[in-house]
């Protein structure tokens, strides 16, 4: 009971220190770590079904999106000609929200971020995942390679 109520909260204060990491103490890996323990949370008050519940994303994708989104942001400054990974400040002016900056750096941030929670749900995964029975009868974790018999 208590893991589901305090799952929500950790995850927000994970945004938030995702989103405060370019201008204070953050940025994408401290609030991955951060939503890595709230899914963490999750597994241990229902298991990895409970975590697949509210997060039904492939960690897979998380990981693919991630490094494609941190390689793509640090390689854009060098085809505007400045040096790999130069930070910029994009300024927009949405309705009721008046001037707002985004720092460049904000969006490798955000491919760390997702490379982060996608390592910690490959790791729920196999840590949630039954053994499997081999064609010789023994048992093999997910994960590893079947061990062969020695003659």
């Amino acid at each position: 009971t208590v893991t589901r109520g305090a799952f929500p909260p950790v995850a927000m204060f994970s945004l938030y220190l995702l989103f405060v990491g370019h201008n204070a103490p953050g940025g994408g890996f401290v609030g991955g770590l951060t939503a890595g323990i709230a899914l963490v949370l999750l597994y241990a008050g229902g298991g990895v079904d409970r975590v697949h519940a509210v997060l039904s994303l492939p960690f897979e994708r998380l990981l693919g999106g991630g490094l494609l989104l941190a390689a793509v942001t640090g390689l854009t400054s060098l085809f505007l000609g400045e040096p790999f990974q130069s930070s910029a400040i994009l300024k927009a002016h949405p309705p009721l929200l008046g001037e707002v900056k985004l720092v460049t750096v904000l969006f490798f941030d955000m491919g760390v971020y997702l490379i982060v929670v996608g390592l910690t749900l490959a790791l729920l995964n196999v840590l949630g995942a039954p053994p499997r029975e081999t064609e010789s009868g023994t048992e093999q974790l997910p994960g590893s390679r079947p061990v062969e018999p020695q003659r």
